[in-house]
């Protein structure tokens, strides 16, 4: 089975882009979504959180005060830190459990969405990289707009990120999500076709 992460940045575009891969016949997966999975209510993955951070980042039901969690690790490279190592390694046992039932199941080739996959150092376990771009300076004024924060928070926020030419530089495929909708799907829609060929050809 051909496996593939789908990355990027920040406002990047991974999102729609992941979708519209969906779209093409693709099994996706999100790691934001498993992300928060790995620390539900009751899991190994939010004790430990609550280990490191203290019972003020649980709210109401019992669930993660992400915005909490956030304010507490935003501006402290050293907690930061700390939370990474307890939830990326979760978070990649997840995916690589899904990449193993895509294959099981008879699939061709999966795809799995990983914001920080150059940040985590685990872009070589994947045979295909490809990379949702757009120019810093759109980024920037799509983090304000979505986020409704000030140019130094999105200034923040994508500096804690690989620069997005570093990332595709290093790609496979990249993606640019500058243009409109049915430009990123035409591009989409291609390298679909290109990965299908690929895995079909193994």
């Amino acid at each position: 089975m051909l496996s593939v992460a789908l990355t990027g940045g920040i406002a990047t575009g991974k999102s729609y882009v992941r979708g519209r891969f969906e779209a093409e016949g693709l099994p996706t997966i999100d790691a934001d979504v498993l992300a928060r999975a790995v620390v539900a209510p009751g899991t190994p993955g939010l004790a430990a959180v609550v280990g490191r951070f203290g019972a003020s980042v649980v709210g109401p039901g019992g669930t993660l005060d992400r915005k909490r969690l956030a304010s507490l690790v935003f501006h402290d490279e050293t907690a930061r830190r700390d939370l990474e190592a307890i939830i990326h390694p979760r978070v990649y046992e997840a995916i690589a459990g899904w990449m193993a039932r895509q294959r099981d199941e008879g699939a061709a080739l999966a795809l799995a969405d990983i914001p920080l996959l150059f940040e985590t150092g685990r872009e070589g376990e994947f045979d295909v990289v490809v990379v949702a771009s757009c120019p810093p300076e759109v980024q920037m004024a799509r983090v304000m707009t979505r986020d409704a924060t000030s140019e130094a928070d999105a200034r923040a926020r994508i500096a804690a990120q690989w620069p997005i030419a570093e990332k595709a530089r290093r790609a496979h495929h990249v993606i640019d999500t500058t243009g409109a909708f049915a430009d990123t799907d035409r591009r989409v829609a291609e390298i679909a076709a290109l990965l299908k060929a690929q895995a079909a050809a193994r």
